[in-house]
């Protein structure tokens, strides 16, 4: 069994760009639509981050997890789930969404006529070469001009503001290999001008204005240090 898992903070944040993915990857890969990792995950919370309205509705009839077995296979373009997947559930293959994009030939890339931009890996994946190699070709076929940041694929320790400031009790419980045994010196609490002033430091060693990323938590350090920060679903699916 194949399925998606949308993910509830990136929906969030970009409500209508999350339901064209979502639509996407039911009609073309017939794969079932699912909110999180876990079940029962802050369910009224982030149904009540939703717009009013036809996408919450939407939002409320997803189920909220599901019954992952050994043999499945788990698509997301969240870190956190893909990480917690692969701990919980032994046996379950995770890919990420840009993978399974970059493998269809009938998708419909945009054309970005060169854009220039840097590309951000992201710690919570640093790991995970197929998944970057999945975006760099992504890019190529969007005809965008990209380039490596400084520490880049396992070298990378960015993942924005999130590096600096408690991480959800969940995830070293359920991830402890990524997020207990993998995360010495992360998440220690910053205050909101300690973490821009750190934002703004580490922006400044990109030589391109434009900086692309795959996480969201990427793409809100991006932002708060000043740079034209994108995140990849927003070019793909423009």
């Amino acid at each position: 069994m194949r399925y998606f898992i949308a993910s509830c903070v990136f929906t969030s944040q970009f409500p209508e760009l999350s339901a064209r993915i979502q639509g996407y990857v039911r009609e073309r890969f017939q794969m079932p639509v699912v909110r999180c990792c876990v079940p029962r995950y802050k369910i009224k919370e982030f149904e009540g981050k939703m717009p009013e309205g036809p996408l919450r509705e939407a939002w409320q009839s997803l189920p909220d997890s599901a019954a992952f077995a050994p043999g499945d296979e788990v698509y997301s373009l969240c870190h956190n789930c893909l990480n917690i997947i692969e701990e919980l559930h032994p046996g379950v293959t995770v890919r990420s969404l840009w993978e399974l994009i970059d493998q269809d030939d009938a998708f419909p890339f945009p054309d970005h006529a060169g854009l220039s931009a840097t590309v951000q890996d992201c710690w919570r994946s640093r790991d995970r070469t197929d998944e970057q190699r999945a975006v760099r070709s992504l890019l190529d076929k969007m005809n965008i001009r990209w380039t490596e940041a400084q520490a880049h694929h396992a070298a990378t320790g960015f993942c924005g503001c999130s590096l600096y400031r408690a991480q959800p009790p969940r995830n070293p419980k359920l991830a402890p290999k990524h997020y207990v045994e993998g995360a010495a010196g992360k998440f220690e609490p910053h205050t909101a001008e300690e973490q821009a002033h750190i934002m703004r430091e580490y922006c400044e060693g990109f030589s391109t204005h434009t900086v692309i990323c795959y996480c969201h938590y990427c793409l809100e350090g991006l932002r708060v240090g000043g740079v034209d920060g994108r995140h990849i679903a927003e070019l793909l699916f423009a």
